[in-house]
């Protein structure tokens, strides 16, 4: 059970969590008639203090222990050092923990509310270990990582049950809120096709005013870059693949014609001054053709990039790839792009996408595309499962020391609305333990 009794100051500025364990009991002889032994909080970043269990006891077991012990090798005990300190920081926790009826507990309103204020649900290191953690295998990543949300699009187009234009609204206000600095919207493309993104322009219509984010959406011919530009996107996206066959299945046609496509796209994005981003499906590997050569993803990107894609994000479309393939196709598709223009855009199947993330960053990628809950997969990818979460990369890149302005807490939140809403549990394994560890708190 976790308690929380008398904590130091410096406790309550880190805003650590707390757990507590029993000071270790001595014989029975040596403690008799002392008062039942204090019992020491311990904070998860490894530090202690001491709180009595019985209010006004304090001074009747330290005395014990120095009758017991002797007052010199007291002293030098780790215990004695850190009664000393219990004893500086008496008077400023007991104001800190005493309540109306003077009891040592903290209400459990108090204690939630003071917890939770300071507490970052993150997994950031402090600045004096940040250079120890930045040699020899992490001297590659960068200090800043770029976040790209897919999840109002890539993340929600495969589900069965119709999500109300409301509730991705809501979402993707909430995904900009949290410091993203790109969330993709929606998908101009046939409701025939992708029913789920029917509601494309009253989407668009809705966050049109938003100034914190931009909010790309995938236009995947002419007349879709023409009915998004009409609902107010200023921003758009085009979509390759790496293999012949997936392809036809996605978007009916062949590679080179699904380039000559979107340079009619390109190039009246162009003419209106409108960003275009590319992506590239199946980079490591193909449901229908298995392993994809980096020659043709590389061959794929450079035409992309000739067309004006300010950026082309490499899909790992069914979540196959390891750092053992992913880092030869990266190699190829540098070789003919600057590593700046790339992004990387991975899907968990296999359990893979943090490590493929880690291996791109060590190569020097510095834009990553991630779904809020691990919310994804895709319609025409056979057992392609969701793309990988947001809450679990900005962790890890927060445990790395890499910066990307996004606030791990508000992530959770968005995370948590859209799986109520869908009625399934998260896909982020660092959303569900930190959810386990507030709702263990709660209980205080």
């Amino acid at each position: 059970m976790i308690v929380a009794k008398r904590i130091s100051k410096s406790s309550w500025k880190r805003g650590s969590l707390l757990f507590e364990r029993s000071v270790p009991r001595f014989s029975s002889e040596r403690l008799a008639g002392a008062a039942e032994p204090s019992r020491m909080v311990v904070d998860i970043s490894g530090n202690s203090s001491y709180s009595d269990a019985v209010p006004g006891n304090d001074a009747s077991y330290w005395e014990l222990r120095k009758r017991t012990e002797g007052l010199d090798s007291f002293r030098k005990s780790k215990l004695g050092r850190e009664a000393a300190f219990f004893s500086n920081q008496l008077n400023f926790t007991n104001r800190l923990a005493y309540t109306q009826d003077g009891n040592h507990r903290i209400s459990r309103s108090t204690l939630n509310t003071r917890l939770f204020q300071s507490h970052q649900y993150t997994s950031r290191i402090s600045d004096e270990h940040t250079n120890r953690s930045r040699h020899k295998l992490l001297s590659g990543i960068p200090d800043f990582v770029k976040i790209v949300e897919v999840g109002p699009r890539d993340g929600l187009q495969n589900e069965k049950n119709m999500v109300p234009a409301a509730v991705k609204i809501e979402l993707i206000k909430m995904l900009a809120s949290s410091g993203l600095p790109i969330v993709e919207a929606t998908s101009f493309v046939s409701p025939k096709w992708v029913p789920q993104l029917a509601d494309a322009k009253d989407v668009m219509e809705a966050i049109r005013d938003i100034q914190d984010a931009r909010f790309p959406v995938l236009t995947p011919n002419l007349k879709g870059f023409e009915a998004a530009i009409a609902a107010g996107a200023k921003e758009v996206a085009i979509f390759a693949s790496a293999s012949e066959s997936f392809s036809k299945s996605n978007i009916n046609c062949t590679i080179e014609e699904s380039l000559a496509r979107y340079s009619d796209v390109a190039s009246a994005a162009k003419n209106s001054s409108i960003p275009v981003r590319g992506y590239i499906s199946c980079v490591v590997g193909c449901p229908v053709e298995g392993k994809v050569s980096p020659s043709q993803v590389a061959f794929v990107a450079k035409e992309l990039y000739n067309m004006g894609c300010y950026e082309i994000s490499l899909g790992d479309t069914i979540g196959v790839g390891t750092p053992g393939t992913v880092i030869p196709m990266l190699e190829a598709v540098v070789d003919v792009i600057p590593i700046e223009n790339l992004a990387v855009h991975f899907h968990d199947t296999y359990g893979q996408a943090l490590s493929n993330i880690l291996a791109s960053l060590q190569m020097g990628i510095r834009t990553v595309d991630t779904s809020i809950a691990g919310l994804g997969g895709c319609p025409y990818a056979k057992g392609a499962s969701g793309n990988v979460a947001t809450e679990d990369v900005v962790y890890m890149l927060n445990g790395l020391g890499v910066k990307t302005n996004v606030n791990l807490q508000k992530l959770l939140l968005a995370g948590d609305f859209i799986c109520k809403h869908l009625d399934r549990p998260s896909g982020s394994k660092a959303a569900t333990a930190l959810a386990r560890t507030s709702a263990h708190i709660s209980k205080l």
